[in-house]
This record gives structure tokens, sequence and C-alpha cells, in this order.
């Protein structure tokens, strides 16, 4: 078999393998939405399923072959002719079809799931592969459990196979159980102890019980094979399969491996997040490549390094896997550049901000919760704006005085016009006191239309955020206010309203 020496060959199995996890099945719709997307990444080989597990699997192979041009059609089948019928029935409309046949490989399999010998084993693979080359020319052969096999009984079975027709061997660590330098050894024995290992390519199938799947591919792939099983995610039986995504970025990353691929990398977020939803299979935060977390900092020190430089903790561009940008996630952790950089990317003016007691507010606030949104950040700049503004307003001083019998009464002193001013004025509460002493400075009286207190979290230390929509003459605007008094936060909602009506 002619072939390009460097080129990697994706076979996705998300749809076959992928989906015998529990509670991921698929409908044949759904298959095909799947399918026809991984056609636009750009992967060579989709095995649709498994046509004599169940009447839906048929279908599904059978729809699909219709509605898929580009890449070759795989259903597998074990080493009897039942299966290969149906499976070559399934692929009938397909227009690239590959059938995917095989047996055990290992003493393991050979006596306990076969109650057979190596011998009779050998006999039955070569008979698969002969009566499924019958049908199409395309054959893929798996000797199952492959990881744990005999290599000189392995190379032995997989000459034979080749001789009879095989156009791919797949080799699949089935339990997960080789380390890399094991699997690597394994498949470099094949490459040079059978003897017309050249007439076929050497594929990869790993699963990932001891969290080795995608490094055994890899070593697999330094060693001579050329095609890898994968899927979107890592799904698969278990503990999963080798994750498509990692083997993409990792040839894309390390580019002294020197291998090719067809793969469209900026699909990969794209399309585990439809695998995710289809199957409703969350991904992990903190998953490789397509997890929320991989391309957001919330240290500090790395957020100023990302900031300077993205390159100082990315090796990969979050734009080639189809994510618009990094993620600097304020958190207690954050510094004051991570701080600056969202304070800015929200229109503040920083050389006219003490950032030293913004910063030392966004911690109070910071402690209170495990993330600071852009909201919060609204909440916390409420009294800054005074620098943002022309004539801005600013609270100088307030004390509030709350008796049984006379009400609450507030004395403000306020920076308006220039210079401070003091009133003092009765409410209802505290917060009404408070803005009636205000409104005694500016001489107008506004319209609150909403009025809005966010505890952060309970004790003594309570942190709350205000936010209140104020209106006069037609207009309105929204004002937000922080502090761990709820009377402060309210005031300085109600000036950061204010403000933007100046």
């Amino acid at each position: 078999m002619l072939h390009d020496p460097n080129r990697i060959y994706i076979f996705d199995t998300t749809l076959r393998d992928g989906e015998q996890v529990p509670g991921c099945q698929l409908s044949t719709v759904e298959k095909i939405e799947i399918a026809k997307s991984l056609e636009i990444l750009g992967v060579d080989v989709i095995e649709a399923g498994f046509p004599i597990s169940s009447p839906g699997d048929f279908q599904s192979v059978l729809e699909l072959s219709k509605a898929v041009r580009e890449p070759i059609i795989c259903a597998l089948t074990r080493a009897n002719k039942g299966d290969i019928d149906c499976a070559a029935e399934a692929l009938k409309f397909a227009k690239r079809p590959r059938i995917h046949t095989g047996i055990g490989a290992s003493d393991n399999h050979i006596k306990y799931k076969f109650n057979s010998n190596r011998e009779a084993i050998l006999e039955r693979a070569v008979e698969a592969v002969k009566y499924a080359k019958s049908f199409v020319e395309d054959i893929e052969f798996y000797a199952e459990d492959a990881g744990r096999a005999d290599n000189e009984y392995l190379a032995k079975m997989v000459e034979a196979v080749i001789e009879a027709g095989a156009t791919v061997v797949n080799i699949p660590d089935t339990n997960g159980y080789c380390l890399p330098e094991q699997y690597g050894e394994k498949i470099r024995f094949l490459k040079e102890n059978v003897k017309n290992i050249d007439q076929a390519i050497i594929s990869v199938h790993c699963h990932n019980d001891l969290g080795l799947a995608t490094a055994n591919s890899i070593s697999g792939i330094q060693n001579g094979a050329r095609q890898v099983e994968c899927t979107i995610n890592g799904i698969g039986e278990r503990a999963g399969n080798t994750a498509l995504e990692e083997i993409v970025m990792i040839l894309k990353t390390h580019h002294s491996l020197n291998f090719t691929h067809k793969i469209n990398s900026k699909h990969l977020f794209e399309l585990s997040g439809m695998v995710s939803r289809m199957m409703r299979m969350p991904v992990q935060a903190n998953k490789a490549i397509v997890g929320k977390n991989a391309f957001a900092h919330s240290s500090g020190i790395h957020q100023d390094g990302v900031l300077k430089n993205r390159e100082t903790y990315e090796i990969i561009n979050p734009e080639d896997v189809g994510i618009n940008q990094s993620e600097i996630i304020l958190t207690a952790r954050s510094g004051r550049h991570a701080l600056n950089h969202h304070l800015e990317r929200l229109g503040y003016t920083i050389e006219r901000i003490d950032l030293d007691q913004v910063y030392e507010r966004f911690l109070t606030l910071a402690d209170g919760k495990k993330e600071i949104k852009d909201d919060d950040i609204l909440f916390l700049m409420g009294h800054e704006t005074e620098n943002n503004y022309k004539n801005g307003l600013a609270i100088k001083a307030l004390k509030v005085v709350c008796g049984d019998h006379d009400g609450p009464e507030a004395t403000v002193i306020l920076n308006y016009k220039g210079k401070d001013s003091e009133a003092r004025a009765k409410g209802n509460g505290p917060v009404d006191a408070t803005i009636k002493a205000i409104e005694q400075i500016i001489g107008k009286s506004f319209n609150i239309k909403e009025f809005n207190i966010h505890a952060m979290h309970s004790g003594s230390d309570d942190v709350s955020k205000v936010d209140m929509r104020v209106s006069s003459e037609g207009k309105s605007y929204k004002g937000y206010g922080f502090s761990t008094d709820i009377v402060r936060a309210s005031a300085n909602a109600y000036i950061d309203a204010l403000n933007k009506f100046v």
C-alpha cells in the first residue's frame, strides 16, 4: 500500500466506541449531524457503528453512509459471517466503505473469552478477513487486547491477516494496560518483524484506564503507526479513549514530530460542545484543549505573564481550536495587572483611578465570592465615578443615627461642584434618610425605580452589593454600589447613578 510516510490518518470512533458510554446513546438524526461536523473537521475515517448489535445501529450506519461523502465510513464486526453480512448490507450506500473485523489476540481472551487456542483463533482471523474482502476492498483488522498479547504471536497474526487482504491492522490497547514505552516497542516490533507490514497501515486504538491513552497513541505514531483511533472529548468505554483534540494539537504543537494530517483544528471547540450536549456528557473543566479552564488564568503570577506575552503560560493559541481568546478570571488570587486589564476593557480611564485603593476594595469583594464578574466590577467602581465624570459627585462622609422614637437621621458630606457641602435629613429608614440628605445638597429629587440588594456571604463581615435604577425627566440610569455597610453601598449606588446624569 502506497501512502505518505509522514501522513497521520484520523479515525474517529465517537459514534461507535464513544456511544457505548451508558446514557450517551444517539438517534440516527443526531449521528448524522455529528458525522457531517466530523466531515467538516477533516477526519479521514468515521466508524459509524456496529450494525449487528441492533436495528437502530444498522439504520444509523445505512443513513450515515448516504449523508457523508468524503470520509471513509467504517462498520464494526466480530470475526463471523453473520456480522460481516450485516455490515456489508449497512454499508451498501457508502462512497468509501470499510469493514472493521477482528478477534482477540491475547492469551487471556483466547482462553477465557473464546475457550480456544492460538491456532484456531488465527484461522478464524484469516477467514474473517477473506470473507469481508469479498464485499469491500478496504478491510481493517483489529487484534483485540493486543496490548497484553505476546508479540511473537501478534506478529504472526498481523502477517497472516495482511496476506489475507487487510489494508489496515489495528493494534488496540483494549484495557489501557500498556505504558507508552511498552506500547511503542510493540508497534516497532511489528514494523521490524512482519515481512509484509509495508502493505498495510498500522492503527493505534488506546483506552484511558490508566490515563495513558494519548501518550500511548503518540508513542505508537513515533514507532511506525500511521492511523490513530480516537473520539471527541475522549469519550468511550470505561475511562474513555484517546481524545482526538489532544492528538491533533500535540501534532500541531510539536513540529519536530514532522507529521501531517487533514484536521482543521479551528472546529474542535465547537464540535466538542456539540458532542457534549447531544450525549449529555459534560466536559470536565480541566480537560485538555476543550475544557472551560483550558485557556483560563486565575493566578496573579500567571495572569501577569499572559498579559505581557500570551506564550508565557500558553503553548497553544486558543484561536487555533476555535476559542476567541484566553480568559483572565478575577479571583482573590488575581493581581493588579489582571484587575487593570478588566477595568480598561470596561471603559474605565486607569490614569484617573487610584488603582491601589480599587485593588484593596477588589480583594474584599473577591474574598466574598469565588469569581468576580463584570457586574461585580461595576459594583466595585460605583463610587469611583467621580473620577470618570465631569463635576462628579463624591461622598466624603456618611453618618447615620437610628433611634426608637425619632427615626433614622443621616448626615452626609458631599463633594458637589468642587466643594464639600453638608446636609442632615430624616427618613423612614437609614437609606431613605441618606438619599434625602444628598438631595438637599444638590437641590433636586430623583425617582428610584429599582432597588436591589445582593449579599455576598453571611456573617458579621457580610459584603453587600446594591444596584438601583434612578430616573428623572424621561432619562434613567443604573447605579452600582459596594460596601460592607449596606447603607453606604446604597449611597454609592445612588451617587453612581446621579453622576451618569451629570
